[in-house]
């Protein structure tokens, strides 16, 4: 028996003439918390579903627990729990009552499930709010009581489709909190998020886009994938600093960041002596220009403009 938790093999589901997960090859091992991140339509979730089966790959093989997804898709229900964007919890039950119900549905026996239910409530913070009926829960509390009731039958493996979407910073911290303390007693994740700062909490985090895997790696090999270095620079008016940005040598993309933008260059010295000056021509005031770290939204933006470039020959 090898140490993967989900062994993946050229996935692909195509709807029709679109394909949706291209020929997909992951590994997630024991007891790691592994990233899928990459934007909407990049094929996360039909990915997660495959892997649970909700739907039928249309190429391709997915074990899960040593279980193939399709063949023996019962043996793996009974170690998989899924939580989806969209997790139905029911409005007029407690959160006691929702665990009870999930723990009824996945035949949890009545003399583990006192025990387990006294567990899940304290691991999510959920004790003193038990008796509350789910609808008068906020956003964090809902998501937390979610992941409880997926975790109610103990499962190895755990799949969350973006567990920390539309809930409050303090909640995301919690889920992490609670994601951590899973992994530590050896329970496999693979979550999916947008959300380019969790991927430097994973163990591993694979760039998914377009249904193809373009990168795998740890956050701290992936930000030295752009072998470029980072340029910040924030100038007003916003017109201007873009236009000059795009005009300058030795500059290699220039991606937009809020108020600021991200330029990589191979010569960072140099741009940024010509960025200054030619700003300063132009009137414009010059608020930030730094070399800074490589996040991993700029590795992504690296990626993903490779694949562009290799997709139009």
């Amino acid at each position: 028996m090898n140490d993967y938790a989900i062994e993946i093999q050229q996935l692909t589901r195509r709807f029709g003439a679109l394909t949706a997960v291209d020929h997909l090859d992951l590994q997630v091992s024991r007891g790691e918390i592994f990233g899928l991140v990459g934007p909407d339509g990049a094929g996360k979730t039909t990915t997660l579903r495959m892997l649970c089966g909700a739907i039928e790959p249309t190429e391709g093989t997915a074990r899960v627990a040593g279980f193939d997804v399709v063949k023996q898709i019962e043996q793996v229900r009974v170690r998989l729990g899924y939580m989806p964007q969209a997790f139905s919890l029911y409005p007029d039950l407690s959160v006691r009552e929702n665990l009870n119900f999930f723990a009824d549905l996945y035949d949890v026996p009545a003399a583990r499930r006192a025990k387990r239910m006294t567990q899940l409530l304290e691991f999510s913070r959920l004790t003193e709010f038990q008796n509350r009926r789910a609808e008068h829960l906020s956003g964090g509390m809902k998501k937390k009581l979610a992941l409880a009731c997926t975790l109610i039958h103990e499962p190895q493996v755990l799949l969350l489709d973006e567990p920390t979407t539309g809930v409050d910073p303090v909640s995301r911290r919690e889920l992490w909190r609670i994601l951590y303390d899973l992994i530590r007693e050896r329970v496999t994740i693979l979550v999916t998020t947008p959300y380019m700062d969790e991927a430097e909490r994973c163990n591993r985090v694979g760039f998914l886009m377009n249904g193809r895997l373009l990168h795998i790696g740890t956050p701290t090999d992936l930000i030295q994938l752009p072998q470029r270095a980072v340029i910040e620079l924030k100038a007003r008016p916003r017109k201007v600093m873009q236009t000059v940005a795009r005009q300058v040598e030795g500059i290699e993309s220039v991606q937009i960041f809020g108020d600021r933008l991200h330029i990589l260059a191979t010569n960072p010295d140099a741009v940024c002596a010509q960025l200054d000056a030619r700003l300063k021509a132009e009137g414009a005031q010059v608020l930030t220009l730094r070399t800074i770290r490589p996040s991993m939204e700029d590795v992504f933006m690296h990626l993903a403009e490779r694949e562009s470039e290799y997709n139009n020959g």
